[in-house]
């Protein structure tokens, strides 16, 4: 698919706070005369967001592995038929709360190192989506131990499925995403998420800018 408008991504482990960085950044963008169009993986289209209630809510070890990875690719798809590629192609700046990488750090690399569930993760995403990627991706971080604890803490959240798992999982999360950000340079951009909202948000349009200039 030829992209018309612009694909940015926020990723990062628990309570990084990419729900409020999103929404700031939305509105930095909307300012400058870009028109943007907010979603998020799992969900972001009718059908995603039923998978979505699947995934996140329950026990933790409500799926196995491989069940997992594919309800991820059929939202996945969903999304990108229905919502993704349909505003790309109106040339809209599309923001994404989550995509492809989150499978990859959470399916692969969650619950400890598979390079088999690497493995059918990067096939089934050619098969559902090609060549295409984001043209940015962020990567809030932050200690792992200090998301969790913010992300519990948020009020009236059911969606904990994930925020379940032992500490050594989100230890794990937070390598996979700094290792995803190592391996694609021209895409991703690493955000400290320990600062203060405001200098998140700083850092993600001065990030922005200088890709952009590219």
């Amino acid at each position: 698919m030829k992209k018309k408008g612009l694909f940015i991504t926020f990723e990062g482990g628990e309570g990084t706070g990419k729900s409020t960085q999103i929404k700031l950044f939305a509105e930095y963008l909307k300012k400058n005369g870009y028109t943007v169009s907010l979603t998020r993986e799992p969900g972001g289209s009718p059908g995603a967001e039923e998978i979505r209630s699947l995934l996140l809510k329950g026990a933790s070890d409500k799926w196995d592995k491989l069940t997992e990875i594919f309800l991820f690719f059929a939202a996945r798809r969903d999304h990108l038929t229905k919502t993704i590629w349909p505003a790309l192609e109106q040339g809209q700046v599309v923001l994404s709360d989550r995509f492809a990488d989150s499978t990859l750090a959470y399916q692969g690399y969650g619950y400890g190192y598979d390079q088999k569930m690497i493995d059918i993760i990067e096939n089934a995403y050619q098969t559902i989506a090609g060549d295409f990627k984001p043209d940015i991706t962020f990567i809030l971080d932050i200690n792992p131990e200090i998301g969790l604890k913010r992300s519990l803490a948020r009020s009236g959240n059911v969606e904990v499925r994930f925020e379940g798992m032992d500490l050594k999982f989100h230890q794990n999360l937070r390598y996979a995403f700094l290792k995803i950000a190592a391996e694609n340079p021209t895409r991703c951009k690493v955000i400290d998420a320990n600062q203060s909202i405001e200098q998140v948000h700083q850092s993600i349009i001065e990030a922005f800018q200088e890709k952009v200039r590219c």
